[in-house]
């Protein structure tokens, strides 16, 4: 069984005829835990889009490997307003088998929620059901895209620990976008640097004294995550995939 589970070659997509990803390839093994990074209008969440199916690239292609299920959990999701639905229901629709159900429910803390409707659901409350009908069926990789975007600090913090537990007990594969990268910094492998292509990559104590990094977040983010430690052993080499500087002046439009 090959190691890895889905990759992107060469990925370019426009929108409104403005570059969104330039020939963008990513890889994502078993084991792996990637976090994906950049400015507003990068291209993060379009690249997301592009690998889990629902958006098709104008150029290159995503290639997944033989029987690999992957769960997805959304930047956000809107619950029609007169549409009943509990939280059960949810994490239950269209579900083959519901097997595994008491213990996703275990694994993310949401018992109590399972009879409230999904309109009264907090933000951070959302989350936790997105991810445990993420993970209802037997997935090897779960792609979330921001999935901590509306919380609090502390919600943002319980929800990366619970993300953490669940790769590290479980071993699924994890592939997210995030603006938090001092919160992931422990857990996270492999950071990739994205501003329409990928700038820098590599394990996070590496890309963080990056030039290329520096560029993007500049140097007060750069100085402040040289102070975290990475506490896996992520022996990844850092690689540049570009001959050019990105070009950090025009951050708007499609994330």
């Amino acid at each position: 069984m090959s190691d890895i589970l889905l990759s992107g070659l060469d990925i370019t997509h426009h929108i409104h005829h403005r570059p969104i990803l330039d020939k963008v390839s990513l890889t994502m093994s078993r084991g792996d835990f990637i976090t994906i990074v950049g400015p507003n209008g990068a291209g993060k969440s379009t690249l997301i889009k592009v690998l889990t199916g629902l958006i098709t690239p104008d150029q290159g292609q995503v290639v997944r490997g033989d029987g690999v299920k992957i769960g997805y959990v959304p930047q956000k999701m809107n619950s029609e307003a007169s549409l009943p639905l509990t939280a059960r229901r949810f994490i239950t629709l269209n579900q083959p088998s519901l097997a595994r159900f008491d213990e996703v429910v275990a694994d993310n803390g949401i018992a109590p929620l399972l009879d409230k409707q999904m309109r009264h659901l907090s933000g951070g409350e959302w989350q936790r059901v997105l991810l445990a009908r993420a993970l209802m069926d037997e997935v090897d990789a779960i792609i979330l895209d921001e999935p901590a975007q509306n919380l609090d600090l502390t919600g943002q913090m319980q929800f990366y620990q619970r993300l953490d537990a669940i790769h590290q007990t479980r071993g699924i594969a994890i592939l997210m976008v995030s603006h938090d990268l001092h919160m992931v910094m422990a857990s996270t492998k492999q950071v990739v640097c994205l501003y329409h292509h990928i700038c820098c990559s590599g394990a996070p104590q590496a890309v963080t004294k990056d030039p290329e990094f520096e560029k993007l977040f500049g140097q007060d983010m750069a100085a402040m995550m040289a102070i975290y430690h990475h506490q896996h052993d992520a022996h990844h080499d850092h690689h540049h995939h570009h001959d050019h500087l990105c070009d950090h002046h025009s951050a708007h439009g499609e994330g």
